[in-house]
């Protein structure tokens, strides 16, 4: 018997990393895009890249893992319905409620693990990726690329022609401003430097002229220097610990729904096994393989549900659906299976 265990407990985990490897790197990469996109308001290294993304795990593993435990359950217990397995499993003495019972361990593992990450992991490496970002944008160069346009320095577009190696000087600089019809700003420079004073960039603009237009009046300036301003909006960032940090429920309703959101989902794998093996245990003789429509209806369904409680839930019917869930599996699994195996 431990042995029969033992030997679906590696079918699971065979099928769980399976699914489980490329779905998390699908959604690595997604995320690794949106911190690339990052690049364009402040300089990242691939070192910080890389620490930007650690803070992200936490979240990627969260998402992951209840779709991956979906897929190989329904695909372990269908496969080894249709090769057959069950039916040797059976004849040994071990029933169908045994198989799952053994399996539904495994899936109360995963919620504890999906509750860990959702309610201690993700808070605190979500606040670590903020603090990173706000504090990276008070000390970063600002990121100008030579020969492209559209670029932005506070109000205004700036266009670089090239940038010296030795001494990161500018070299032929355009800045425009428009801020309606009847006020427009354009400055050029031989060269110019990027300047940082606590929360401010400084652009100085080195032995160039402008143009201003106001009210069918233009003016024109020659100058040896001048500075152009943009502040940096930084706010404090305020690190809580993970009371501070939900402690906001009772007065935060977009925290509370978020709470409820990840709640769910972290019951995903306990509540789904007897409803997906209700399913998934079949004779191979009298029924079909349903494993794709199997795995794609009870993620949308139970996803859909996760989502109404995002926008609409609260604590009572939460822990409704939850039970209405089981009963409605264990009843299912009664019927489809049990009576059977």
């Amino acid at each position: 018997m431990v042995s029969i265990k033992r030997y679906l407990s590696l079918n699971f985990t065979k099928s769980f990393l399976m699914v489980f490897l490329p779905f998390f790197m699908i959604i690595s990469l997604i995320y690794l895009v949106k911190i690339s996109s990052l690049t364009t308001q402040i300089s990242l290294s691939p070192k910080e890249l890389l620490m930007l993304y650690s803070y992200s795990i936490p979240e990627i593993i969260y998402y992951t893992i209840p779709i991956s435990f979906v897929a190989s359950l329904t695909s372990v217990l269908s496969r080894l319905s249709t090769d057959n397995e069950l039916v040797a499993i059976f004849s040994l003495g071990m029933s169908s409620k045994s198989i799952v019972s053994n399996l539904e361990k495994i899936a109360f593992l995963f919620t504890v693990l999906l509750l860990c990450i959702s309610f201690f992991a993700i808070p605190i490496s979500k606040q670590y990726y903020k603090s990173f970002k706000e504090h990276k944008k008070t000390q970063a160069k600002l990121n100008i690329i030579p020969g492209e346009l559209g670029q932005k320095f506070g109000n205004y577009y700036i266009y670089i022609e090239d940038v010296q190696p030795d001494t990161k000087n500018l070299k032929n600089i355009v800045i425009y401003n428009k801020s309606d019809k009847n006020n427009e700003e354009f400055f050029a420079a031989k060269e110019g430097k990027l300047k940082h004073q606590k929360n401010t960039t400084i652009l100085e603009l080195i032995d160039g002229y402008g143009y201003t237009y106001k009210k069918n009046n233009l003016q024109e300036a020659k100058y040896k220097t001048i500075n152009v301003y943009k502040n940096i909006d930084q706010k404090m960032f305020n690190f809580k610990d993970i009371y501070s940090y939900w402690i906001g429920i009772y007065t935060n309703q977009k925290l509370l729904h978020k709470a409820l959101f990840m709640f769910f989902v972290s019951f995903i794998p306990l509540i789904s096994t007897y409803l997906i093996a209700s399913f998934s245990i079949i004779n191979p003789r009298y029924q079909k393989n349903h494993t794709f429509l199997t795995i794609f209806v009870t993620t949308i369904t139970l996803y859909t549900i996760a989502t109404i409680l995002h926008k609409h839930g609260n604590l009572y019917i939460v822990f409704g659906i939850i039970f209405s869930i089981i009963v409605t599996g264990r009843y299912l699994f009664n019927k489809r299976v049990e009576r059977f195996f």
